[in-house]
C-alpha cells in the first residue's frame, strides 16, 4: 500500500496541518504553504522549525506541498509570466523550509498560444526557477490534468516533452491525479486497462518519475476533459480501480492524497474505504 492521506487545511497556522492529518489517520498530508493570494508574508524560520519538529514526532511520514492555483508557468504575457515565476520560486523556498520532499503544480495554460509554445514556456520557466535555487531539495511534480480549456498536461506525451526540455531532470517528476487522467481519456476501470495505462506511462515518461498520487473519483465521464472530483467509489471511475492502486507493490511508498469533495468532513470515511481494499 502507499502512504494514504489527504489535503488538509493550514487555517490557524501551517503547523496545525500536522495535527489535522493525525486526527484523520493520515500517513501523508498535502498542504498549501500559504493562503490563496499572490503576495504573502514569508514563511518565518520559527514557523518552519516548529513544523519540522512536530513532523519528526508525528505519525505523518510524508508532506507534499501544492503550489498556488494562481500561478501559470505558460502565461504568454511577459509581466504575468515573470510574476508567476517569482511566486513559484517563493513556493519552492517555502517547501524546502517545511522539509517537504515534493511540490505539486499544474503545468499551466497556454492561453490560446498553442500547445507547443505553451510546453516550451513551461520548461523554460522551470529552467529559470531551478537556476535560481540550485541547492534546493524539493522535487517539482507536474500534475496530470483533465485538459480543460487550454490547460496542458492532459497527455503523457505533453509531460514527456516538458521533461525533455528541462535541464535539471533530477528535480522534476509527476503527480498522477486519477480523476484528471480519467477525464483526459486514460482508462483504468479494469485491471487490464489500468495495467495498460501505466505501461503507456512507463513507455512515454517512465514510472521512476511518478512520485505522488492524487486519489479522486470523477463526476465527469472518461475523456470529457472536464475537471470534477467525486468521492471515492461514487463517480464514473468506481471503487475497483482504487483497489488496484493501493495493492500495487510498485507504489507501496508513494504518497496517495485525497482531494475529494467535502474535505476533512469526509476524508476519514474515504481513508477507511481505501484501507479496506488492501489485501
Amino acid at each position: 500500500m502507499g502512504l494514504l492521506g489527504a489535503h488538509v487545511s493550514i487555517a490557524g497556522g501551517i503547523e496545525k496541518a500536522i495535527g489535522r492529518g493525525e486526527a484523520l489517520g493520515c500517513d501523508a498530508i498535502q498542504v498549501f504553504s500559504k493562503k490563496r493570494q499572490w503576495d504573502a508574508p514569508p514563511l518565518t524560520e520559527g514557523s518552519a522549525v516548529i513544523f519540522r519538529k512536530m513532523l519528526e514526532h508525528s505519525t505523518i511520514q510524508e508532506v507534499v506541498v501544492h503550489d498556488s492555483y494562481l500561478i501559470n508557468l505558460a502565461n504568454p504575457e511577459p509581466g504575468a509570466l515573470e510574476k508567476s515565476r517569482a511566486v513559484f520560486l517563493d513556493e519552492m523556498i517555502r517547501a524546502d523550509g517545511l522539509g517537504a520532499r515534493y511540490m505539486v503544480f499544474h503545468p499551466g495554460s497556454h492561453m490560446k498560444t498553442g500547445e507547443e509554445t505553451g510546453l516550451r514556456r513551461i520548461a523554460e520557466s522551470l529552467n529559470v526557477v531551478l537556476d535560481q535555487q540550485p541547492d534546493g531539495r524539493v522535487q517539482l511534480l507536474l500534475e496530470t490534468t483533465a485538459g480543460q480549456g487550454d490547460h496542458l498536461g492532459c497527455r503523457f506525451e505533453q509531460l514527456a516533452t516538458i521533461f525533455s526540455l528541462v535541464e535539471n531532470k533530477d528535480r522534476v517528476g509527476v503527480c498522477y491525479d486519477t480523476a484528471h487522467a480519467f477525464e483526459a481519456g486514460y482508462e483504468m476501470r479494469t485491471k487490464e486497462a489500468c495495467d495498460e495505462t501505466f505501461s503507456v506511462f512507463d513507455r512515454v515518461i517512465g514510472l521512476d518519475r511518478l512520485r505522488v498520487f492524487h486519489l479522486n473519483d470523477s463526476k465527469s465521464e472518461r475523456g470529457s476533459r472536464v475537471d470534477r472530483h467525486e468521492q471515492i467509489g461514487k463517480g464514473f471511475i468506481g471503487l475497483e480501480p482504487f483497489r488496484f492502486l493501493v495493492n500495487d507493490t510498485r507504489f507501496r511508498r508513494h504518497p496517495m492524497i485525497l482531494e475529494t469533495p467535502g474535505g476533512e468532513d469526509h476524508y476519514r470515511k474515504s481513508l477507511d474505504i481505501l484501507r479496506s481494499l488492501i489485501v
